[in-house]
């Protein structure tokens, strides 16, 4: 278990007058998949981008533990494993490139092993020296799994996790969440319903309007 551990405390988030939520005090635990829950416009991505500190809160804070000591700011970037519709991919690299480029940007040296059992993992080992541009949407999806995990992260935060895949792709996505989440901490930001229902426990965020 990686005891990663993540207190939001009062977290308030405003857009010039327009109130986002506010005062979300929650505990997250290693073990579990959580559920950030709303209809559009209710702040999940928002939230997704707070815990995972791409974006600051007008109050309140996002503290990270690892082990029970708090994790510094600089270290919490190599411990956290991003999916989102805003992840930015290069069309002209290979997916194998654009995963490698992703541990350089880390100074994570390449481990080909691991590298080559995400892509079978993911169903794209045959596809991984092609360029992006030959990718389906759905297929850049899962790319971006593979760049959210390659670094063995104790948290991992998806937004819109199951965005672009077909049926079979959130098939592969769904049993490798469940897999993961013996270890890690998860953080699933969607209101797709079969995305929650992974979740043990889902904030809904329409609770923190008012």
């Amino acid at each position: 278990m990686s005891n990663h551990k993540l207190i939001l405390q009062d977290v308030t988030k405003f857009f010039g007058r327009r109130l986002i939520f506010q005062n979300i005090n929650k505990e997250f635990f290693s073990g579990n998949i959580y559920g950030f829950a709303g209809n559009n416009g209710t702040g999940k991505s928002t939230l997704a981008k707070i815990t995972a500190g791409l974006l600051s809160p007008n109050k309140g804070k996002a503290e990270h533990y690892k082990q029970q000591q708090p994790i510094d700011y600089n270290e919490l970037y190599n411990l956290i494993g991003f999916v989102s519709p805003e992840l930015i991919l290069y069309d002209e690299f290979t997916a194998e490139e654009n995963v490698l480029f992703a541990l350089q940007i880390r100074g994570i040296k390449p481990d080909g092993k691991k590298i080559d059992f995400l892509f079978e993992k993911f169903n794209l080992f045959g596809r991984r020296k092609d360029t992006l541009k030959k990718y389906s949407s759905g297929m850049k999806q899962r790319v971006k799994f593979i760049i959210a995990l390659i670094h063995n992260p104790t948290l991992l935060i998806l937004d819109e996790p199951t965005s672009n895949l077909d049926n079979k792709g959130k098939e592969i996505v769904y049993k490798i969440i469940e897999s993961e989440a013996k270890e890690k901490l998860i953080i699933i930001a969607s209101n797709e319903k079969n995305d929650l229902l992974l979740c043990n426990n889902i904030l809904q965020l329409e609770n923190y309007k008012q």
